[in-house]
């Protein structure tokens, strides 16, 4: 099956080893991510795991990967996803990895993620055009946070 990536960057006003935490601290993960709830594992071989929703008991939707790679403060990687959407299963099969990417920049850092694993297939298209749009969103959030956090 043939695939296609996303690549997203910004550039933080936070050094690495803060951007770094912010991917793997779940008190952060809620708040620049906005997620009820974050379980975070983080060495390699542990989990990543964030649900969005009111409800603890019915979350609308439930992210978890394993951390594949852990080399603080410079490269997350994840993979072995399991999605859960209270809408119902992706119209597709995945098998997505996701790369964080922390470099020293300008006195702060740039974060760059790139996640692979997209069907190049229309049944992927509106998903794979939420997580472009997505990914956008949430490293605006991310940077605001680590703004609202430095010091």
């Amino acid at each position: 099956m043939s695939t296609r990536s996303h690549v997203a960057s910004i550039e933080l006003d936070a050094p690495p080893d803060r951007a770094f935490a912010a991917l793997v601290t779940p008190s952060a993960i809620r708040a620049w991510w906005s997620a009820a709830r974050a379980i975070v594992d983080a060495r390699e071989g542990g989990i990543w795991s964030a649900a969005w929703g009111d409800d603890e008991d019915a979350p609308e939707y439930i992210t978890t990967a394993r951390i594949l790679a852990a080399d603080a403060p410079r490269r997350l990687v994840l993979g072995e996803y399991a999605y859960f959407a209270r809408s119902g299963p992706l119209p597709f099969a995945a098998d997505f990895t996701t790369e964080f990417v922390v470099e020293p920049h300008d006195g702060g850092s740039r974060l760059t993620v790139r996640q692979d694993g997209f069907p190049a297939d229309a049944v992927a298209d509106a998903f794979y055009e939420g997580c472009e749009r997505g990914w956008r969103d949430t490293l605006t959030s991310l940077a605001a946070f680590l703004a609202r956090s430095n010091g």
